[in-house]
């Protein structure tokens, strides 16, 4: 598929920052998605080791997720790991990945931050300018923001609130399971993201088209 290239990958860390605040303010993260027009739905997952990022994204149909296509890319990781700065640890990599694509998904669910970042710009975001559609980031543990206590049944959420700011939501996706931590990338906004995340986790705590990625991610050759 066709991605809007932005920038360039060498950059040092302090480089990095200044970009993402500079980016930043192209995010859009107040728009419903049109969940009732949904049809593809692709899972986006990075695995590292020994050096090497192995990327994966796996395309599905909504709501069973059949698999229609699963593209990967392989590369020597090009970047520290460095927190908030995932996007350039990984984003070289999917961007190979991403010319690969065929499909045309209406959603993409990123194993990582969206606007729950602290410069609102995690690796959801980031991408979604490249690809110029609706993402949606799925952050297994917190970056940053605090919240309310949060139920233990599935589809409990509250508030995620960093400096007043509402940033996404904490997620139940399985019952007295460590919740997900939801925000908006680009093209999207926090109540539709919560919505297609847990329409996406029927089963398991990860929604099933990350899960899917985070498989084919991790199937190094």
């Amino acid at each position: 598929m066709d991605l809007v290239r932005r920038h360039g990958w060498d950059l040092t860390p302090a480089e990095a920052v200044a970009l993402q605040r500079q980016l930043a303010a192209e995010v859009v993260a107040d728009r419903p998605l049109a969940l009732d027009a949904v049809r593809l739905v692709a899972g986006v997952d990075v695995s590292v080791k020994n050096d090497r990022s192995h990327a994966a994204i796996v395309v599905a149909t909504y709501p069973d997720f059949r698999v229609v296509e699963t593209v990967t890319a392989l590369m020597p990781t090009p970047f520290p790991y460095v927190p908030g700065l995932l996007s350039f640890r990984e984003g070289p990599v999917l961007e190979e990945a991403f010319g690969r694509l065929q499909a045309e998904p209406d959603v993409f669910l990123f194993d990582g931050m969206g606007t729950a970042h602290p410069r609102r710009i995690g690796i959801a975001s980031h991408m979604g300018l490249w690809l110029q559609r609706p993402t949606i980031g799925v952050g297994k543990t917190r970056l940053c923001g605090r919240n309310a206590p949060l139920d233990e049944e599935k589809g409990a959420h509250q508030p995620l609130i960093d400096r007043a700011e509402t940033i996404g939501a904490v997620v139940r996706t399985r019952k007295a399971k460590h919740p997900l931590f939801i925000s908006p990338g680009h093209l999207a906004d926090i109540p539709t993201s919560v919505a297609l995340v847990l329409a996406c986790a029927p089963k398991f705590r990860l929604p099933e088209p990350i899960r899917l990625a985070h498989k084919a991610a991790g199937a190094f050759s």
